[in-house]
């Protein structure tokens, strides 16, 4: 039995396929779109279609730009011999927030993941060993998570830029600032223990 108007089940339906979104949630939402006016709706729907026909990925670093070339490849003060590669446009951000990052990236648009059928020539790798191969780079740092496809995809790439010569680093990981130890978990421990360094 269907409870709401076609057009408003298809709204629905659609803002289900987001992720994150269940049903409920995207009941709220179509039901937020339909109590708004025809022009906030219309804005909204513009906002997509133009996002959708403007943005592509930089030829550089393959991250979402809306100009052949992002403004972080394009900067002259960025560290050109020093790339982070990381799994998604999101990660780009979450390094600019820290101001502490000075060097380019590298977008895979992935992770290497069997079981979700997706193998390395369904991301951006091919495009990184070219970088390497173009320009003088001095150190890949490898960012992706430290999950099980995301530890699969560093030690790939890793064994990939190991006849360039270069330095190939991986993100330290273990306890967060403010955890307790009788919280973390084995691995994260055993993780923390193996990167630690002098102070």
């Amino acid at each position: 039995m269907q409870f709401f108007a076609p057009p408003v089940e298809r709204l629905i339906e659609e803002f289900a396929r987001l992720p994150g979104i269940g049903q409920k949630t995207a009941q709220r939402l179509a039901f937020h779109v339909l109590n708004s006016t025809k022009e906030d709706a219309e804005r909204f729907a513009g906002a997509i279609l133009q996002a959708k026909q403007q943005i592509f990925t930089c030829k550089v670093c393959q991250n979402l730009t809306d100009s052949e070339v992002c403004p972080i490849c394009s900067n002259p003060t960025r560290d050109r011999g020093l790339i982070c590669v990381v799994a998604d446009p999101r990660d780009v951000i979450a390094f600019e927030r820290t101001r502490e990052f000075n060097g380019l990236y590298h977008v895979l648009h992935g992770t290497i993941s069997p079981l979700n059928h997706v193998g390395p020539d369904d991301i951006r790798i091919r495009e990184l060993l070219q970088r390497v191969a173009d320009e003088d780079v001095q150190e890949v740092i490898i960012a992706t998570n430290p999950d099980t496809e995301g530890e699969a995809t560093a030690m790939y790439i890793s064994r990939l830029l190991r006849p360039f010569g270069i330095r190939v680093t991986r993100l330290a990981y273990g306890i967060p600032v403010g955890g307790h130890l009788e919280f973390i978990d084995e691995v994260t421990l055993m993780r923390a223990l193996e990167g630690r360094r002098e102070i």
